[in-house]
Parts: C-alpha cells; sequence; structure tokens
C-alpha cells in the first residue's frame, strides 16, 4: 500500500473500533511506539493515524498520557446548500468590495489568502534549482526565452500532464505567468465584448474582474458543494444559444472545493463539442487531491480541440515564480498570438530553475508530503470551525485543494465580519466577492495554507466569536 495513505488505513480500523465499542470513549490507546509495531509501519505513520483521529474529533492528546478516545461533538455539521444564482445574464461594473480586498493590509493570520504558507515550500531546493539556473542558462537568465516557453520546462509539463489522463507534445504547451493569465489569454482567444462566458456559482473574483475588463457579460450556474456545476443548467442555456464561452473549474473549485465525477466530466466535453463552444477548465488545485489517484481534467476527455487547460505551480510550489500554462486545444494559434501581443514571453530565469527542479523528480515527493499536510490540516480546520462557529453553521469538506467554504446562519453579514477581523490581524474573504449578484452575504472563504497551530485555532475561535454576536 502506499506509504502516503496507510496512516488513513490504520485510523480508520481504529475508528471502526470505536464505533462497535470494542474500544470505548475515556479508553487509553496504544502509544505511538506501539501501535507502530502492531503495524509494521514507521513512528511517523502512526503519529499521523493518531492526528488524523484527533482532527476528525475521535480521539484526543493528554500531556504526558497518551491518547485517549473521546466523545463525538455534540453538534452536527452539514455542508453548504447548493447555490441558487438567477438565470440570468449580467453585465459586470467595478466592484469597491473587491478593490478593498486587494488593498487590505496583511496581518500574521491570513486566511484570505489562497496560498501555501512558505514554510510549506521546499523552499532551499528551489534555491538551489535557481543557482542552477544562473549558471547555465545563456548570458546569465538575461536573455528572452522563446515565446512558447522553456523547452525543458515544457517537457517536464507534458510529462506531468500524462498523470492527469492526457497525451500531450512539448510543442502543445504554452508557458504563462500563472494561471490567470493562462485565463485571460484564452477568454482574449475564443470571446469578443459583449460574448456571455458561463461560470459555476459562487466562482473566484478575478474572473468576474477579468469579464469587466474584456467587456463580457457572465451566466452564473448552480453548483454543489461536492459535485460541482449543474450541467442541466448549462445544457439548457448553451441550447439556447446564450453562452459563448465556459469557465469552470471542475477539480477542487474555488470556493466550493466541489469535483466533477468522471462521468459528468465526459457529459460536459461532449456537450462543448455538440454546441461548438470553447471550455477553458482552470486545473489550478489538480494536483492537490487527497485520494488515491488525481482527478482526471476535462481535457483528457477531448478529442475535438473545445477545451484549453489552464494551471500553474502557484498553489503548490512556488507562488512568486509566476509560471502558468496552457494546453490549448484548437485555439493554440490563437492564444500564441495573444502571447505575442501582451506579454510576449515569460522571466528566463524562474522557468529554467522550475524545469531543473521537476527534471530531477523532486516535485512528485514534494506533493505528496504537501497533500498529506493539507488533507490533515483540513480536518484540524473543519474541526477547529465545528467547535467555536455558531450553532447552523455549514461548511465543506473537499477532497483536495485547501479553501473551506464556510455558511452561517442567514442574518449574519460577513463583509461586516472581515472587516472588524482586520482590526484583529485576521484575514478572511467574505462570500459577496464570488457573484456579481447579491448573494452569499452570509458566507465565507477561508484559507488552510497555513498549518493549523495555536495562533490559527485562536483565530478561528476570535472569528466564530464575531460571527456569534
Amino acid at each position: 500500500m502506499n506509504t502516503a495513505f496507510l496512516y488513513v488505513s490504520i485510523a480508520d480500523k481504529i475508528r471502526q473500533l470505536i464505533d462497535t465499542q470494542v474500544i470505548r470513549v475515556g479508553d487509553k490507546l496504544p502509544s505511538v511506539r506501539r501501535l507502530s509495531e502492531e503495524h509494521g509501519v514507521s513512528l511517523t505513520t502512526a503519529f499521523q493515524a493518531y492526528y488524523h483521529l484527533e482532527a476528525q474529533g475521535w480521539i484526543e492528546a493528554r500531556p504526558k498520557s497518551g491518547y485517549y478516545v473521546r466523545s463525538k461533538p455534540s453538534k452536527s455539521y452539514a455542508l453548504p446548500s447548493a447555490s441558487q444564482p438567477d438565470a440570468i445574464v449580467q453585465t459586470l461594473s467595478n466592484d469597491e468590495l473587491l478593490t478593498r480586498l486587494y488593498n487590505q493590509p496583511d496581518g500574521p493570520l491570513r486566511f484570505a489568502a489562497a496560498v501555501p504558507a512558505p514554510d510549506l515550500l521546499p523552499v532551499a531546493k528551489l534555491q538551489k534549482a535557481m543557482i542552477h539556473a544562473l549558471r547555465t542558462a545563456p548570458a546569465g537568465g538575461t536573455t528572452y526565452e522563446d515565446g512558447k516557453g522553456n523547452a525543458e520546462l515544457r517537457q517536464q509539463i507534458a510529462r506531468l500532464a500524462f498523470g492527469s489522463g492526457s497525451v500531450v507534445t512539448p510543442d502543445e504547451v504554452i508557458i504563462t505567468a500563472g494561471c490567470m493569465e493562462a485565463v485571460v489569454l484564452c477568454l482574449q482567444a475564443v470571446t469578443r465584448p459583449g460574448d456571455t462566458v458561463a461560470v459555476e456559482s459562487p466562482s473566484y473574483f478575478a474572473f468576474f474582474q477579468a469579464f469587466e475588463k474584456m467587456g463580457l457579460n457572465v451566466l452564473e450556474l448552480p453548483a454543489n458543494p461536492t459535485t460541482g456545476v449543474d450541467l442541466d443548467v448549462l445544457e439548457t442555456a448553451l441550447r439556447a444559444g446564450v453562452v459563448q464561452a465556459c469557465l469552470l473549474t471542475p477539480t477542487f473549485s474555488n470556493p466550493l472545493g466541489s469535483c466533477l465525477l468522471n462521468t459528468d466530466r465526459q457529459r460536459l466535453v461532449q456537450m462543448m463539442a455538440r454546441y461548438r463552444t470553447p471550455l477553458i477548465e482552470d486545473d489550478v488545485y489538480g494536483d492537490l487531491y487527497f485520494g488515491k489517484t488525481r482527478p482526471r481534467t476535462c481535457y483528457s476527455f477531448d478529442t475535438e480541440g473545445w477545451v484549453m487547460l489552464c494551471s500553474s505551480f502557484s498553489k503548490s510550489l512556488a507562488p512568486g515564480y509566476r509560471i502558468g500554462w496552457i494546453l490549448p486545444g484548437r485555439s493554440g494559434s490563437a492564444i500564441n498570438r495573444q502571447k505575442a501581443v501582451f506579454s510576449r514571453t515569460c522571466p528566463t530565469l524562474t522557468q529554467a530553475a522550475l524545469a531543473h527542479f521537476l527534471a530531477h523528480g523532486r516535485y512528485d515527493h514534494h506533493l505528496r508530503q504537501l497533500r498529506q499536510t493539507f488533507h490533515l490540516t483540513s480536518l484540524r480546520y473543519q474541526q477547529a470551525i465545528s467547535a467555536y462557529f455558531p450553532e447552523g453553521t455549514r461548511f465543506t469538506n473537499p477532497e483536495g485543494g485547501f479553501v473551506l467554504w464556510v455558511e452561517l446562519p442567514d442574518l449574519i453579514d460577513t463583509v461586516q465580519i472581515s472587516q472588524q477581523a482586520l482590526l484583529e490581524g485576521i484575514s478572511v474573504t467574505p462570500g459577496a466577492v464570488f457573484t456579481a449578484q447579491q448573494l452569499y452575504q452570509n458566507c465565507l472563504r477561508i484559507s488552510f495554507g497555513q498549518p493549523f497551530s495555536a495562533a490559527v485555532e485562536e483565530g478561528l475561535k476570535r472569528l466564530g466569536k464575531l460571527a456569534g454576536r
């Protein structure tokens, strides 16, 4: 069995013993060393199994005593409601709330920032890769890179695409300055002012800003917090001819964390081909899955070229390097023309450094550790939210990524809470920015990119108090 998930199997066995009352509330569990010996695993794996159970609320650690079975929390929590945006095409205008969000000062507790904490990144290895790039790049990296991007980096990205079910050549890959530039280049290639783009609701707030700047309209689609966008509603819009492009995040959407089933991905791709409508697939969280296998991309099901896949290393490896990419389908020529006009190429040294890092097999090892950390961190955040937030709070239980969507009781204004939290050094993103409609006023997006700690727990506790006032 893959050791990255062996601790989950051990934890499941212990939980079954608790469920069947073979082990009862208050019973002391075997020591970490004894557990490792009984199951023939490392001390680290044994500890992770207990940490997993602790995060879910099944056991508790007592100082200088060990682990004990605890009673389950008395409060029960449900998933947030499926979204129900109005089925109307909307024009957009500048949102003052988004401007304030971008300009808010950084506090010590950045629950608003959907980026991994630096402590979770292989900084030392990336520094070595950068030094190698400085020494080996032509003219020390001062010359322009190829317009499509560093050849070795494109080769490595083509290799990564195989892991998500696609077979692509390095020549198909287009390097961009992060995933958002990739999305904008795709939009510029397949839309024109006045067109309507369909997105799931809620959806990443920067998409709405891009639509506004490009003179595009938006149609928000209902979405389930677990299974994602409502394809029936999308097909109705496609059949009516009111949508000229779709921009969706099928794998661990931001902010819901939903994930489309493979059967739904196949249906979505078939719909795009049937109605000859381009799909821009944002896959930026795809590598951060908590299960045994990576979800396949919609791009991997596409045989006619209507899907354009956008991703980056910003969520998994090096946010500051700003390296993303596009797998462009049939739109490669149009996207390359747009890139030649607006950015020409991407920085030489960061591309070379990432290519060297990826070529030496360090990324897979890093991802295994990062996925494991985010999974456990997600459970700890959920446990804290369940303990400290008001009765009636709902929150997601994502199977990947690192954001939680929290739905508070109806009369709570999360814009006001976010402003009050800033005064206490806590940043959090109100739900109202994830839509162009008057929705999600009682919702928050909380990033768990920061490892769980006493400070994080205290911050969530303070947020819960603000929400309960």
